[in-house]
């Protein structure tokens, strides 16, 4: 969009919220004042800053505005929810591709997800195709550890036949990657003719790490005229002794993007990401670039850890 078809300054900016996963809330929140522009064609042209904390004097003027909304009452009730990072591979074999609408169900050792419908792939616009791999987000509550899934399709569309290589499912709040085997036809006229399958993960394909914990995080954009931005904000936490997270976008993909960071604006959101431990030294926040607006004008940054039961 054109600079000029910024909205308006609010006086009360809403809390927009985007949610990958997690739990209740731990009391140490952490300030990071920006107040400058990151951005190509203004101050000194980065669009990656390092800010330290500050004490919560600081910004303690504004607090009325954080957590105010009734859009922050949604993010609650969402940090609640574990997110999975599904990827599905289809068999490099000849019609193995699928036109059928996909769903999945995971199963724990405390619930099940329910039906979730795989629609929107991360990697290819055309899901689902010969030896490709799609990248999907499911989100749920805590269902427990990971037992099992069961797989299938509706057998709408053209050509519904397709064979399913396997399914990975990535559980970082677990710290475990899962490989659920399949290699067989979910077909009515291949196989045994069972279009949905039920299958269990390969004990020795699991890949186990340290579990990820969730942080709140909530960026202020400035209120000065063109401080919104519509590119892919991502941020870095920093603990002690060199410990980092890895580097994360805040936006799932190009609709937030242009959701969020408005001018005068106040975005939550959860993230997943590795343990830097009780003290944040530092972050690194900014931006890829690219597109017509993309110079923004960050105000601050707040973050708190989020830990299960407020421990």
């Amino acid at each position: 969009r054109l600079l000029t078809s910024r909205k308006a300054p609010r006086e009360q900016p809403p809390v927009k919220s985007c949610v990958s996963a997690g739990c209740c809330c731990h009391s140490c929140r952490y300030y990071f004042p920006c107040q400058r522009w990151l951005a190509v064609e203004e101050d000194d042209g980065q669009i990656v800053r390092e800010l330290v904390p500050v004490d919560e004097a600081f910004v303690k003027k504004d607090s009325e505005n954080d957590g105010q909304s009734l859009a922050t009452l949604g993010l609650e009730q969402k940090a609640k929810s574990t997110t999975y990072t599904v990827k599905v591979k289809t068999g490099d074999k000849k019609n193995a591709g699928t036109d059928a609408n996909i769903f999945i169900t995971l199963y724990g050792s405390k619930d099940d997800t329910g039906i979730v419908s795989l629609k929107a792939s991360k990697i290819n616009k055309n899901k689902f195709e010969r030896g490709k791999v799609d990248e999907f987000t499911v989100e749920s509550v805590d269902i427990g550890d990971l037992k099992k899934i069961k797989i299938g399709h509706d057998n709408k569309g053209n050509s519904t036949g397709w064979f399913l290589e396997w399914v990975e499912i990535d559980a970082p709040s677990l710290g475990q990657c899962l490989k659920f085997p399949c290699g067989r036809w979910l077909d009515k006229s291949e196989d045994d003719g069972a279009i949905e399958r039920i299958i269990f993960p390969a004990e020795l394909q699991t890949t186990e790490y340290i579990p990820f914990v969730p942080y709140e995080i909530t960026v202020y954009t400035s209120d000065i005229f063109g401080a919104g931005t519509d590119a892919d904000v991502f941020i870095v936490l920093y603990g002690s002794d060199g410990i980092c997270t890895q580097q994360k976008s805040l936006c799932l993909n190009k609709r937030e993007q242009r959701m969020y960071f408005e001018r005068n604006s106040v975005n939550q959101f959860i993230v997943e990401l590795e343990d830097v431990g009780d003290i944040i030294e530092k972050i690194r926040i900014g931006h890829k670039g690219g597109g017509l607006n993309s110079g923004w004008h960050l105000d601050r940054v707040a973050i708190r850890r989020l830990l299960p039961n407020g421990k």
